[in-house]
């Protein structure tokens, strides 16, 4: 971190000669998490340019800054991140650059703090996994479009129209939801994960969410929370577990044999996208169709 703190002080004093944006015309914009990139883009069309930080199955939880990312944060026009401090291992890399003035945007700082779930995980104090709520996801593309128009005021229109275009999408996506989970019986309505990611998503669609990992991957789960959740498991008779695209397969393995080892049956349901998207050029590296997947995969699973 030290090393990247220099690199960081070193590339502020080059800074403010020339606007990034004037090497093609388009905007430069950098994110964080995949949900975030997907949204921008789809907000920017082909008049930004976007470099997201992070891919597919990667856990922004422990994501550090490289060498290479600090570049790209030092010549964007615009930072976009998640906030609620998801990515805590980026948090000092934002402070520095605070003295640039350059343009970095938390949009969870949009969301109404008295409707998000607490956390003390989080020196935020609140859950940060907001985009398992499809209408948090429509407050951040409004913020996203607002900050675009600024930036780039002769594309104005466009922004507006590509967002009121993606809304109607995830509005779509909502209603299709809502469906698939109305298929599926209230009492099997229980989701047990790898980690606390899905909350937002139990409170928006009527789910009890039990995560092993609690809230933040950088807990590790003890022998007591996987004793403690297979007899929850078993009480509840849950048919299925899922692990998550971003956190190892192996706590879910051990609550399995857990649940076995004491005479009852659970299977793994399927590998369920949590902090990220799936592949670039995939459906489930979209977030729609990531959303789409998610709940096709715990309903088909949990009937």
């Amino acid at each position: 971190m030290k090393k990247i703190l220099l690199l960081i002080a070193i590339i502020s004093m080059f800074t403010g000669c020339k606007s990034p944006a004037e090497d093609n015309g388009k905007l430069k914009i950098v994110t964080t998490t995949t949900m975030i990139t997907d949204l921008v883009k789809n907000i920017g069309g082909d008049f930004i340019e976007v470099n997201g930080l992070m891919g597919a199955g990667v856990d922004p939880h422990l994501y550090k800054a490289s060498e290479g990312d600090v570049s790209k944060l030092f010549t964007a026009d615009i930072i976009f991140y998640n906030g609620l401090h998801l990515e805590g291992k980026l948090v000092d890399v934002f402070e520095k650059m605070e003295s640039t003035n350059k343009k970095q945007i938390a949009l969870a700082e949009v969301l109404d703090k008295n409707t998000l779930i607490g956390s003390e995980y989080f020196a935020s104090n609140y859950d940060p996994h907001v985009w398992f709520d499809i209408q948090y996801f429509i407050q951040f593309a409004e913020k996203v479009t607002d900050e675009l128009a600024k930036a780039n005021p002769e594309n104005a229109e466009a922004f507006q129209q590509n967002k009121l275009v993606y809304i109607e999408k995830l509005k779509t996506l909502e209603a299709e939801v809502k469906a698939i989970i109305a298929t599926l019986p209230k009492e099997k309505r229980i989701l047990v994960t790898a980690h606390d990611a899905f909350n937002y998503f139990g409170k928006a669609y009527d789910f009890e969410v039990v995560g092993l990992q609690g809230i933040s991957t950088a807990t590790e789960a003890g022998v007591q929370d996987v004793q403690r959740l297979s007899d929850f498991i078993i009480e509840k008779q849950v048919k299925a577990i899922f692990v998550e695209s971003s956190v190892p397969r192996r706590t879910i393995e051990a609550l399995q044999e857990s649940v076995l080892s004491k005479g009852a049956e659970v299977s793994i349901g399927g590998s369920l996208y949590s902090d990220a998207l799936g592949n670039t050029g995939t459906e489930e590296g979209t977030y729609i169709g990531m959303f789409r997947y998610n709940v096709t995969t715990i309903v088909n699973s949990l009937k």
